[in-house]
């Protein structure tokens, strides 16, 4: 299974989360295996997140583009899931996006809002990050093993602090899961223990599963499509949010 078809799966299952996360009711079976088949999207990005640091040629320049994604991203999630792009809002679209300018909402819009709950991209930079300084301390102290758990040990919480006070999809369970998949890379087995210790929850335990069509993947890069997710992210949720007012 190339790169392309694993970004396809994840895709695919994460746009499934979303659409019972936004329009079916919490209280049904199809919601509950909606959010089932979700948990598989997840962890397969975080594999892809993996590899590609192993394989980019400019891993700053990965950060950047989950930066300025996870930016643009911000406002179509807050509409997607919120219905607006602040905290304070009515709930109404029509009544809430003249706020935005209004000099009496600038705190509501810039801080309450962004502090509220933040999109997977953000979680994505801060693990990416996190395996990035990791990889230096490694590198620049690999004669002293014990130094360098005790610093990336820190750096890890010092990343799930920051990924918990910002509240980012999947907090810091998030950014555990990157740190294991740098970690454990190359063992199925630790991975799907890692999975599931991180993932203490039964609907969450269920990412486990994505360890099925990640254990098939051939190390082929398949059709390039880099930016298609990028793009593809923003987009599905502003379409999600259109239909939704239809509703």
């Amino acid at each position: 299974m190339t790169t392309f078809a694993l970004k396809i799966i994840a895709i695919i299952t994460m746009l499934i989360d979303h659409i019972a996360a936004i329009f079916i009711p919490q209280n049904t079976w199809i919601y509950i295996a909606g959010r089932v088949i979700g948990r598989l999207a997840f962890p397969i990005f975080v594999f892809l997140l993996v590899e590609g640091f192993y394989h980019t040629r400019s891993v700053p320049n990965y950060l950047k583009r989950l930066g300025i994604f996870a930016l643009i991203s911000e406002i179509f999630f807050d509409l997607a899931f919120y219905n607006s792009f602040f905290q304070s809002s009515s709930g109404n679209i029509k009544t809430d996006l003249p706020k935005i300018f209004s000099d009496n909402q600038i705190f509501d819009t810039v801080v309450k809002r962004f502090m509220s709950y933040q999109n997977v991209f953000f979680t994505l930079f801060i693990g990416l990050a996190t395996i990035y300084f990791m990889s230096i301390i490694e590198k620049k102290y690999k004669d002293n093993m014990v130094y360098v758990n005790i610093i990336n040990a820190i750096i890890t919480i010092a990343a799930c602090l920051v990924a918990a006070v910002l509240r980012t999809d999947y907090s810091y369970k998030g950014v555990l899961l990157i740190v294991a998949f740098y970690l454990f890379r190359g063992s199925k087995i630790l991975l799907v223990l890692g999975i599931l210790l991180i993932n203490q929850d039964v609907i969450l335990a269920f990412a486990v599963f994505a360890m099925i069509p990640i254990a098939f993947y051939n190390g082929k890069k398949g059709k390039d499509i880099k930016y298609f997710f990028y793009t593809f992210y923003p987009a599905h949720l502003l379409l999600l949010f259109l239909i939704s007012l239809a509703f």
